[in-house]
């Protein structure tokens, strides 16, 4: 569809028969030539002296030209633009932040992978992450490890792919053998700051107590609430642990209920992938519909228009002058000889 970026620079278009109408002509004086034998000359030829001003006027050919020029002009100020048909780009809606502990209780082997083998709790973890971040398709996804200290292993992003990847690539106590839960909710509420969708969610999973936090989780869980996050808890290994390896599912069950989110518990592998689809059927996928009309901008078209119609105008008004002062246009027919050369 053809539109005009500045329709309103067309009421311009009647500007120079305004200016004709409103503004009188120009007067040009030029010096004459006296004659003393100007009475004379009357006398023979008959002509009567006239005096005054000259009015001289355009040719129709040349005002049609200016006018012409004149609206190429205001149609390429205009900026005319050509507006293809609407395309629909998906956005990502909601931010998901995952947390994961990576204490030293993580390599204990009481879980078992899809075969039935016996693995260590991480392995049957990132086996469930990597099925459940392949069904994320339109989020924006994070993945924040902790233990002695939290640390950003993904910032967010929408390629899942290399989310997935990272997440496959995490080790048992890389960073470090306690628990800092309340600490890797602040980092995760520090990365959602710059979050600008509506949508804000963190999945924390842990397999035991917070033993070294500088922010209790609760405090943490209460400045989430204020910021909007919605924090889901998943409490995995043996609930009857003692010492480090205790799990206090009060304080996780606590944390969810403050953000409005829910608290899991996973004792083996079946159960955490059916936590994960729970969770996946919950915070259902988020997405916003952009719609964008691409606009072509065409103001060359009248301006190539206005340079070629300008300069074909200039041509013609000097063939004329061209064609009096050529040789071959001499009144007596006679023609030019060179200097020195017999004819």
């Amino acid at each position: 569809m053809l539109t005009l970026a500045y329709p309103w620079l067309l009421l311009l278009l009647p500007l120079p028969w305004i200016v004709h109408r409103m503004v009188p002509p120009r007067i040009e004086r030029r010096p004459a030539v006296r004659v003393p034998f100007f009475a004379t000359l009357v006398a023979l030829t008959g002509a009567a002296p006239q005096g005054g001003a000259a009015v001289v006027r355009r040719g129709i050919w040349r005002t049609t030209v200016l006018i012409l020029c004149w609206c190429l002009s205001v149609g390429a100020l205009a900026r005319p633009q050509w507006i293809e048909p609407p395309l629909h780009r998906d956005q990502p809606a909601r931010d998901l932040l995952l947390l994961v502990d990576l204490s030293g209780s993580m390599e204990t082997r009481d879980f078992t992978d899809a075969t039935g083998a016996a693995v260590d709790r991480l392995t049957a973890v990132k086996q469930v992450l990597d099925d459940f971040l392949s069904r994320r398709d339109g989020d924006r996804v994070g993945v924040v490890v902790f233990g002695n200290a939290p640390f950003t292993l993904v910032p967010f992003t929408a390629d899942l792919g290399l989310c997935r990847r990272l997440v496959q690539e995490m080790q048992v106590g890389m960073a470090g053998p306690r628990t800092v839960f309340g600490d890797a909710i602040g980092l995760g509420i520090t990365l959602f700051e710059r979050s600008t969708v509506p949508a804000k969610t963190i999945i924390a999973l842990t397999d035991g107590n917070d033993t070294a936090s500088r922010v209790p989780p609760a405090e943490a869980a209460r400045i989430a609430k204020d910021k909007a996050i919605t924090i889901h808890t998943i409490a995995i290994g043996d609930p009857t642990a003692v010492g480090e390896d205790a799990l206090d599912e009060k304080a996780l069950r606590d944390v969810a209920d403050a953000t409005g989110g829910g608290f899991f518990r996973a004792l083996d592998r079946t159960q955490l992938a059916g936590v994960y689809q729970r969770l996946d059927a919950i915070e259902t996928r988020k997405v916003d519909t952009v719609s964008v009309r691409p606009r072509t901008d065409l103001f060359w078209v009248p301006l190539a228009a206005l340079t070629i119609l300008s300069m074909a105008a200039q041509t013609l008004g000097l063939l004329p002058r061209l064609r009096r002062g050529s040789p071959s246009g001499r009144a007596d027919g006679h023609s030019a000889a060179t200097p020195g050369v017999r004819p």
